[in-house]
């Protein structure tokens, strides 16, 4: 029996070892996520691979959540990936506040510690408002549902606690973020999204988005 296994290693340890290197720099160093919901639009759409750098905030230990060596925190503005707890899932979202930070929503207008966002280049359209939301060094484009209110157009005041987040999702009338799984500990971000790798259509027969592939979020 082990000289059957010792013949198998010398024949497949080549392949074992891609495997287990792989396995290694997927969970601590870089993989990349399908994203299957529309919560990120206009910045992340429906069917966009995107890339996850994993050593953006931490060193961890691979398969795990420990931490070895802590490079930064996220920022605001940075989109995150996050292994939800609350949700049961992984989530993908942009950091809006840090921690400390008094966070007010109203009719779809951010006031982070008594400052107002503000918003230009407004366009409407039959099916949604986009618009660019900035904050400090923050700027993005949001897009909201075409009646411009909803149950997640306002809350707080809210102070975010130490050690956690606030996020919300790009498309902010459609968004489980924040708002319903409440804030994020830092322990469960993996990593930032800044580049999509590919896209694919889901309604034209899954075909490539090809202006897509490798764009910049």
């Amino acid at each position: 029996m082990w000289n059957e296994f010792a013949r198998l290693w010398r024949e497949y340890r080549g392949f074992a070892l891609f495997v287990v290197l792989m396995i290694v720099f997927r969970s601590a160093v870089a993989d990349w996520n399908t994203v299957p919901t529309g919560s990120m639009k206009p910045t992340i759409i429906e069917g966009d691979r995107i890339f996850v750098n994993k050593l953006a905030y931490d060193l961890r230990i691979p398969l795990t959540y420990i931490s070895i060596h802590k490079f930064g925190d996220p920022g605001r503005g940075d989109i995150v990936v996050f292994d939800s707890k609350a949700a049961e899932t992984r989530l993908v979202k942009r950091v809006i506040g840090l921690p400390g930070d008094v966070v007010e929503m109203r009719n779809n207008l951010l006031t982070i510690n008594g400052i107002g966002a503000r918003y230009s280049n407004v366009e409407y359209t039959a099916d949604a408002i986009f618009a660019i939301e900035s904050y400090g060094g923050m700027t993005h484009r949001i897009e909201l549902a075409p009646a411009g209110v909803s149950r997640f157009s306002s809350f707080g005041p809210v102070k975010v606690p130490e050690d956690h987040y606030l996020v919300l999702g790009d498309n902010r009338d459609n968004s489980a973020d924040s708002r319903v799984r409440g804030f994020i500990p830092r322990g469960e971000i993996v990593g930032d999204a800044r580049t999509v790798v590919l896209s694919i259509d889901y309604d034209r027969y899954y075909l490539p988005r090809m202006d897509r592939f490798l764009r910049n979020l």
